[in-house]
């Protein structure tokens, strides 16, 4: 098809309308018990029935955002926030501990399966809750998804600085590491949370997580965004220390941008838009094409066996981040690795003859897992992936 911006946005917009949001709609509702199945096959069977919160949280985000921003026209809306309040009822019951940690999973019937072993569960139960609040009317439903919403977020604040509390399994003291997920996570979900938070307190995190990402997890020489470091931002010459994973650092630059956007702050887009050209040179596979799961900085080899997958989310977020550095850079190289990597992703990805997306391939870009859904995939990437290049081509064409 031509890349034109006309075509692309109307590509996005049915995929996600017509192709993918239906599929979720159609397999993924629990009726007995509340909240959705993610163990989905290629056609949408159930083959499993476990919960995992993460992705329980992220459907309740994904149907409440688009409940927010669709057109009235659609005449998806009210559909969507049913669909939403099926999952928002499920995690308010079943979702957290009697502390108020939210869980990594449970079963059918809402029993948790394992503890609430670090904080990511509450950034999505934050996310889901605040995109669920702003969907309903005023009333005691709202207010309720509001301090569901601020409570989890407050537990993030409350725990970032040891994700794992009593889980962590690392021994104190040896070999200190930090997480880049935890600020590039904390900055998306501070901008979702825009609407319930002051505007010091949002100002006051944005700065300390884009300082976090921009100057302690990325190589200056390099320009490649490290997967963990040192306390105080120093490299580490270990398995943990040498990791990139490229589809993170990616991703984590659209966050930046997203920031840089509100603060119209052009530099950090140019710097961000610098790290994304970086890490597709670093990571692009030249043999075979796509992006490798997880690399060493020097060329090591990985600890982990599936470094040489190829996975949705990596590219999808790459498709996000590109599209984004274009509509705020107009950078020519930007949009030649657009092309590249859209051809790749939608010639693999996308499923021609069923409806959503692979999620894992081998490293020649064959399917590997002809799942559409499991305990990592879910509603999420795919339907955020296309709302959002749908808008920044939408956006590119207005005159």
């Amino acid at each position: 098809m031509p890349f034109d911006f006309a075509s692309l946005a109307a590509l996005y917009k049915t995929t996600l309308l017509d192709n993918v949001m239906p599929f979720w709609e159609q397999h993924s509702i629990d009726t007995q018990y509340g909240g959705y199945f993610t163990g989905l096959s290629r056609n949408g069977e159930v083959y499993d029935t476990d919960k995992f919160i993460w992705l329980q949280n992220r459907q309740v985000w994904t149907f409440s955002m688009l409940c927010n921003q669709l057109p009235e026209q659609h005449g998806l809306r009210q559909r969507y926030l049913a669909i939403a309040k099926t999952g928002a009822d499920f995690l308010a019951q079943h979702g957290r501990d009697p502390q108020g940690n939210w869980y990594f999973s449970l079963n059918r019937a809402g029993q948790s399966l394992t503890q609430p072993y670090n904080i990511f569960s509450d950034c999505f139960a934050a996310m889901a809750f605040s995109q669920y609040a702003l969907a309903l009317p005023a009333g005691e439903a709202q207010t309720q998804a509001k301090a569901i919403a601020l409570q989890a977020y407050h537990n993030v604040l409350r725990r970032q600085e040891n994700p794992k509390g009593k889980y962590n399994k690392a021994y104190p003291g040896t070999r200190p590491l930090k997480s880049l997920a935890v600020p590039m996570i904390l900055a998306n979900l501070s901008l979702e949370m825009d609407w319930l938070l002051a505007g010091d307190q949002l100002n006051e995190v944005l700065d300390k997580t884009q300082h976090e990402v921009m100057h302690d997890f990325l190589d200056g020489s390099k320009m490649l965004m490290y997967e963990h470091v040192s306390p105080n931002g120093q490299p580490v010459d270990s398995y943990e220390g040498r990791l990139i994973n490229p589809g993170h650092g990616i991703e984590a630059m659209w966050f930046m941008m997203a920031i840089a956007q509100r603060q119209n702050n052009t530099a950090l887009s140019n710097r961000a838009t610098d790290v994304i050209l970086s890490i597709l040179n670093f990571a692009w596979d030249r043999e075979y094409g796509g992006l490798y799961y997880f690399l060493d900085r020097l060329g090591h080899p990985p600890q982990q066996l599936e470094w040489d997958q190829k996975l949705w989310w990596v590219h999808l977020e790459t498709l996000v981040a590109l599209v984004m550095a274009y509509r705020l850079t107009g950078r020519e190289d930007c949009w030649v690795w657009y092309q590249r990597v859209h051809e790749y992703t939608w010639s693999r990805f996308a499923d021609s003859d069923q409806a959503e997306w692979y999620g894992y391939l081998n490293r020649q870009g064959e399917v590997l897992l002809p799942l559409k859904g499991g305990k990592w995939k879910g509603c999420f990437h795919v339907p955020r992936a296309m709302y959002l290049c749908w808008q920044q081509f939408e956006q590119m064409q207005a005159p």
